[in-house]
């Protein structure tokens, strides 16, 4: 091998992986083995095997090894009506959610601006991950007012849907007002949390949901793993209200 040693090595662990050689989860030998294997020297494996972490395609892991990684490509469908329980079960992935913090803080100038409220008013803050088959794809921080669903944050913590807790509010069904979208690298904690290369580049997602009659209820930034999760506009207006045991998580 020559001076690109490592792109050879990385696309032949790239074509393996393609191939189901190596399967989602499977450990990757040792990097003396990689070296034996591929007649190639430390630098040249160490620099493959970083190329394809940040592909998204292999998963570093201190103190255990090298791994292929085990994400689902997600096709996630946006529209008035937007549900992340639904977009999964309609695509045969399991969804889950757990909560990693919630907490009543003033709500910044920029929420107090997006749900409408009076500066200094107190919101719900809640910072939720979003996992398909048990990989994390996505980190959510939303805000809801504090006076009109008091008890948010403890029913979140509980499990319950966000539907169903706007739906016991008076809110029987609610909309997306607007999303914005851009992307940029994550942050050492939000990488962590992602189980993904830090040079990997994440979605970034905020949006507003508002009732029926267009009063602003929600206000969200998600962060989304890049290479997991594309994205598609529905431009048309959705039919008939999912059934519950679809709607959001």
């Amino acid at each position: 091998m020559g001076r690109d040693n490592w792109k050879i090595i990385r696309d032949r662990i790239s074509a393996d992986i393609s191939g189901g050689q190596l399967e989602p989860g499977m450990q990757l030998p040792t990097e003396s083995q990689l070296c034996q294997t591929f007649q190639a020297g430390r630098h040249s494996v160490r620099r493959a095997v970083a190329a394809l972490a940040v592909e998204g395609k292999l998963r570093v892991e201190q103190g255990r090894g090298t791994f292929v990684q085990a994400a689902p490509l997600i096709s996630y469908h946006i529209g008035r009506r937007t549900r992340f329980r639904q977009n999964l079960l309609e695509q045969g992935v399991s969804p889950a959610g757990e909560q990693l913090a919630d907490s009543i803080v003033v709500a910044p100038a920029a929420v107090a601006a997006a749900l409408s409220l009076p500066e200094g008013s107190a919101v719900h803050r809640l910072l939720r991950r979003g996992l398909a088959d048990g990989v994390p794809i996505s980190i959510g921080l939303s805000y809801h007012c504090a006076t009109r669903f008091p008890d948010l944050g403890a029913r979140r913590s509980a499990g319950e849907s966000v539907t169903d807790i706007y739906r016991s509010h008076g809110i029987p069904d609610y909309f997306r007002k607007s999303t914005t979208i851009f992307t940029r690298r994550p942050t050492e904690d939000e990488a962590s949390l992602l189980m993904q290369h830090p040079d990997q580049p994440v979605v970034v997602m905020q949006k507003t949901d508002v009732d029926a009659g267009g009063l602003p209820i929600g206000y969200s930034e998600a962060v989304w793993a890049g290479d997991r999760v594309q994205f598609t506009f529905d431009n048309q207006d959705e039919g008939p209200e999912a059934p519950e045991s679809a709607r959001g998580v």
